[in-house]
């Protein structure tokens, strides 16, 4: 499950420096969206009952105001982030109605971003150029996506898309 983030926040994502390094992969605009969970692969029946989870959550979730920022910064030594505040009640809720499709879910807190670069190897999303982004948004929908990994990074396939509060 993803929030795509609004076309304001898509237009500053743009204009940011990206670097060319050898081993370091920018995302594109298509990529840009804030995972809530991932359940990896799931079968026709498990989709429908995922379905179905989502249209009681998205229901159930009203006035959700997410907050991109304020810098970008490393998520462990591979990805260059966005972080993004104000959908962890939200990806916790999902979570715990999910527990028990697709794969376990982490054992670590959710920290919700945007990944703007992946590496292939250590130490190269350090010394990227300062990203200074804010960008606060009212979250209007949630959408169930499958990634499809190809040589140029991932594809998102929108499987369906929920709105908020109903």
């Amino acid at each position: 499950m993803a929030v795509w983030p609004p076309a304001s926040l898509l237009d500053r994502l743009r204009t940011l420096e990206r670097p060319a390094r050898p081993g370091l992969r920018w995302t594109t605009e298509p990529q840009w969206h804030v995972t809530l969970r991932f359940l990896g692969e799931i079968d026709a029946a498990g989709e429908e009952v995922l379905r179905r989870i989502l249209a009681e959550v998205s229901a159930a979730t009203a006035g959700l105001e997410a907050t991109a920022g304020p810098r970008a910064r490393s998520l462990g030594p591979a990805v260059w982030m966005l972080p993004v505040d104000g959908l962890g009640p939200l990806a916790a809720t999902f979570e715990a109605a999910t527990r028990d499709l697709g794969q376990p879910p982490p054992r670590r807190a959710f920290r919700g971003h945007l990944t703007l670069a992946r590496a292939r190897g250590p130490g190269l999303v350090q010394e990227l150029p300062e990203v200074r982004v804010t960008e606060r948004w009212t979250v209007t929908d949630l959408t169930l996506v499958r990634s499809h990994l190809e040589a140029s990074g991932a594809r998102y396939e929108v499987i369906g898309t929920w709105p908020v509060g109903g």
